[in-house]
């Protein structure tokens, strides 16, 4: 795995890659092999707390590694596009943060690159996973509940209420478009929207 980014999606990732295996019988054993980000300091303390192996400035490194078979894409909003697309096209696994871009032509460009490129690719949408939607979705999938007709859902965080708070200052890029792209309603109501779909079908 190379992990591009060491916020607080980067230690989220990290430990659940750290965690699978102690939860699911998984058929490999998931080796963090490098990390990326802008900021060596940082980057290499995070490295040392997770034990990823090496350490880049530059992600385009660990794209060219033979030994780099999955990217994990955890960066800021504006360069998943450009970092989703080179792992493609080096024959990476893709896995990105939700929002997947900053607009649609992005996105479209990305779905492109991995379709060509004939790579496994995701988006982390980990709501999927939580037991209670995993249940509504297959009442839903049997039939038991019959068709849904309204949906409605919320979600609350205070990430960008102050840079006091635990992870606020950090979070707070989200509040620049020009770094998150399509605000609070691609960014963090994305969740949502996966989840309608998941449960509903295109909306």
């Amino acid at each position: 795995v190379a992990m591009i980014g060491c916020g607080f999606m980067g230690k989220a990732h990290s430990n659940a890659y750290r965690q699978v295996g102690r939860f699911f019988d998984v058929p490999f054993d998931v080796q963090l092999k490098g990390l990326a980000a802008r900021d060596t300091t940082k980057a290499g303390a995070f490295a040392k707390n997770w034990g990823y192996e090496t350490v880049e400035s530059d992600w385009r490194r660990l794209i060219e590694r033979d030994d780099i078979d999955l990217v994990d894409i955890c960066a800021p909003n504006r360069l998943h596009a450009e970092i989703a697309i080179a792992a493609a096209e080096a024959g990476k696994w893709v896995a990105a943060e939700k929002p997947l871009a900053m607009d649609v032509a992005e996105a479209e460009r990305m779905t492109a690159a991995v379709e060509k490129a004939s790579v496994p690719n995701m988006v982390w949408y980990n709501y999927r996973r939580l037991p209670s939607v995993t249940l509504a979705h297959q009442l839903v999938e049997e039939g038991r509940i019959g068709r849904p007709f309204h949906y409605r859902a919320q979600f609350l965080q205070d990430w960008t209420m102050s840079a006091d708070v635990p992870q606020g200052g950090a979070a707070l890029w989200r509040l620049d478009a020009s770094v998150a792209g399509s605000g609070v309603t691609g960014d963090l109501l994305a969740h949502n929207i996966d989840t309608a779909m998941w449960l509903n079908g295109p909306i």
